[in-house]
């Protein structure tokens, strides 16, 4: 799998507290080994985000992705559920 980000997603991400990154990047670890692990609560969206998919990083802070083909997974926004929905 090959995960890539948006320009949109880097700087949220930048503005995120380190504690926050790093638990991204656990869960980035375990979505690579399991996309629909449990803990990452994978879930389809509606609306304005039709077409992707949420995974929980935190009790609050969701990353929001898409897929291109088989292997390309885009994450394309991160943030708190009220900055995201």
């Amino acid at each position: 799998m090959i995960i890539e980000t948006t320009r949109k997603f880097d700087k949220q991400y930048a503005k995120l507290p380190q504690k926050t990154k790093t638990q991204f990047k656990n869960r980035a670890t375990i979505f690579r080994l399991e996309p629909h692990h449990p803990s990452l609560r994978n879930h389809a969206l509606k609306g304005k985000y039709q077409n992707y998919r949420s995974i929980d990083i935190t009790g609050d802070v969701r990353a929001i992705y898409t897929k291109r083909g088989e292997t390309i997974v885009i994450f394309g926004f991160i943030g708190s559920h009220s900055q995201l929905y």
